[in-house]
């Protein structure tokens, strides 16, 4: 008899939160191969070697069964330099020996979730559904850039020929490296196959955002109507703490949300036969027509799902539906986004004047500030990434042109974020005041009377939620005067588990039935990461680091804004942007951390020796008016 899974023990949550760290990694690291492979200059010289030209055809056309002990005259060559060849390429080999490595670490886990039966619902197990999409979107993003890296084959092939050369034996990660390349030369068809067994508890995890995601997606007109972002809309309730019952949802990022759906429902296409399921994908799909991967890299989804459906049988039906989305979305995105920008620099304008004349309201509507930054942060991505890749012709002409996605007004949308961002820095301990107090006096009230209304809690979650409640009640303001550092941490990963937990099919603790303990419990977050970790809220909203990867576009908007009179003066905005830069590195890819920092002090000193001259020129020329004046007289 098969014993049933115990959820502590099976550690959900902190797999969870190790995996998506690890996959960023991954993705770093496959990223810059890719990079290295598909530039002359960077890529290993071994590939470009006229001596080893015939060699690496064999090695590539054999790939995977190369036989080096064989007596085949082309990879003689490799013979004379194999210690060489090892050495070199040992840094690309063992990455995608960690590949191997991470995608059985995640198919472990896949397979462990759905074991346990989970019920995902983004707007009570925030943290669990978040992490799981998350999950799910890196792996598919990480196989899709696999497949696109150059030399491949060639890498593996040679490394693995020179160490048969030098041990008598293939490396042991070969075989089934081999055959994973092989398998991903297409992915989707190679992922939607692995998904089948999935695809009950993703497609559950996508349905929870049909209450979240129409609500981000707005329309201007509908953002004026509800006053979006509006701190003087209603005067009276001004001082009230800006709260909702899904508060992480508020500030979840649109573009970020659009990728769980349109990668998640590529994965699990046989589900868009229903129709709630096929409406979400067709909005996601309306929003544009280019979807990140990771960083510069992308994906032209329409086009790329269009070619995956034409694979499948009896998909004609699918193909032309997605050939309408990108129709609407070539029509349409520009002027709604383009709508949404003109919107944000005014609501953010508003906003960073308000809070720098009254500080004291960032208590409690630092909410709407996270709101704005996230908002503002989706529509700079969005424009971004598609100005570089403008629309795919399907036989007719688009309506898009390249002077649909310039927008001359950018610099005043980043500057009001920078500003906003600085407000939040400058008075950071406004906010800790505010939100000790609000966790001390109310929160752990509100918890401990609804800890007591629920029954049949086990023992291990009453710990959990007394801890928390505990914890948050022996706030005082006292800590915040004597600058003493918080850590709560521990408060969310417990939170976490608890997730976890709770969503076990038959577990005694359903969260689905104490929706309200949920929804306090996310409030009781978002509150605590307001006072430990600010900064990593505003890395979450509004962190602008994927400019490293878009200079060209960078720096034309920086030359555009110096030769606009009415938008110089936020021109600002862009040194301190290039101090986001480093954001964007990861430990397990040390290395590029002083090529980006380069960069970073490179764009700096550029612009501001710019900046530097046109003040010089312009009091210059004020100066010589002046004394043309005064010649006059």
């Amino acid at each position: 008899m098969a014993r049933s899974l115990i959820p502590s023990q099976q550690k959900l949550s902190e797999k969870l939160t190790i995996l998506n760290d690890r996959g960023v990694g991954m993705l770093t690291r496959i990223y810059n191969i890719k990079k290295a492979c598909g530039d002359n200059k960077s890529k290993p010289t071994f590939l470009s070697d006229k001596s080893l030209e015939s060699a690496i055809k064999h090695v590539v056309r054999r790939f995977p069964n190369i036989d080096a002990r064989g007596n085949s005259s082309q990879l003689n060559a490799v013979f004379s330099i194999r210690q060489e060849i090892m050495k070199s390429l040992s840094l690309y080999y063992y990455t995608f020996v960690d590949l191997l490595d991470f995608k059985d670490h995640v198919c472990e886990l896949l397979t462990t979730l759905d074991a346990c039966q989970l019920q995902l619902d983004i707007t009570t197990s925030f943290d669990l559904t978040k992490n799981y999409l998350d999950l799910i979107v890196t792996y598919m993003s990480l196989m899709i850039l696999l497949s696109r890296v150059e030399d491949r084959k060639a890498v593996l092939g040679l490394f693995n020929t020179a160490h048969e050369m030098t041990h008598g034996h293939n490396d042991p990660t070969f075989p089934r490296m081999g055959q994973l390349i092989l398998d991903f030369d297409n992915p989707l068809k190679k992922l939607s196959e692995e998904f089948i067994p999935h695809s009950k508890l993703l497609f559950q995890a996508l349905m929870s955002l049909q209450q979240v995601f129409p609500r981000r997606n707005l329309t201007v007109e509908e953002w004026r109507k509800s006053q979006m972002l509006s701190l003087v809309a209603s005067p009276v309730q001004m001082l009230n703490p800006a709260q909702t019952e899904t508060m992480p949802c508020e500030y979840l990022s649109l573009d970020v949300m659009e990728r769980w759906i349109i990668f998640g429902f590529i994965l699990i296409h046989q589900y868009l036969s229903q129709p709630p399921a096929q409406e979400l994908f067709q909005s996601a799909l309306h929003g544009g027509w280019v979807h990140t991967l990771f960083r510069d890299e992308v994906l032209q989804t329409h086009l790329y799902i269009q070619q995956f459906f034409e694979s499948i049988k009896g998909y004609n039906k699918r193909v032309s539906e997605v050939k309408e989305c990108f129709n609407y979305a070539v029509q349409n995105a520009c002027l709604v986004r383009r709508e949404r920008r003109k919107f944000l620099r005014i609501a953010l304008k508003e906003l960073a004047l308000i809070l720098a004349d009254q500080p004291g309201l960032l208590g409690p509507k630092v909410l709407f500030v996270f709101m704005g930054l996230s908002f503002a942060r989706d529509e700079v991505l969005w424009l971004l990434r598609h100005c570089e890749n403008l629309p795919q012709r399907h036989g007719g002409r688009t309506r898009t042109s390249a002077e649909d996605l310039v927008d001359r007004q950018l610099p005043e949308l980043l500057f009001h974020m920078e500003e906003l961002r600085g407000l939040i820095r400058k008075y950071n301990q406004v906010i800790q005041r505010y939100y000790i107090q609000y966790l001390a006096g109310y929160d752990a009230v509100a918890l401990d009377h609804m800890i007591q209304k629920v029954v049949c809690i086990p023992e291990e979650d009453s710990l959990i939620l007394s801890s928390i409640c505990n914890t948050i009640s022996q706030l005082n303001v006292k800590q915040v005067e004597e600058n003493e550092l918080f850590d709560f941490r521990g408060l969310r990963l417990d939170w976490f588990r608890l997730q976890a937990y709770s969503s076990v099919a038959k577990y005694p603790l359903n969260l689905h039935e104490h929706r309200e303990l949920a929804s306090l419990l996310n409030t009781i977050v978002f509150h605590t990461k307001v006072v430990d970790v600010l900064d990593e809220l505003l890395l979450e909203t509004s962190d602008l680091s994927i400019f490293c990867f878009y200079s060209t576009v960078f720096e034309n908007q920086f030359h555009m804004c110096l030769e606009f009179p009415a938008q110089t003066r936020y021109i600002i905005a862009f040194p301190l942007i290039c101090c986001h830069f480093m954001n964007c590195t990861h430990v397990l890819c040390p290395e590029e951390r002083i090529h980006i920092g380069d960069r970073s002090l490179t764009l700096v000193n550029v612009f501001l020796d710019e900046m530097s001259k046109e003040a010089k020129d312009i009091i210059t020329t004020i100066c010589d008016e002046q004394c043309n004046l005064s010649d006059k007289v």
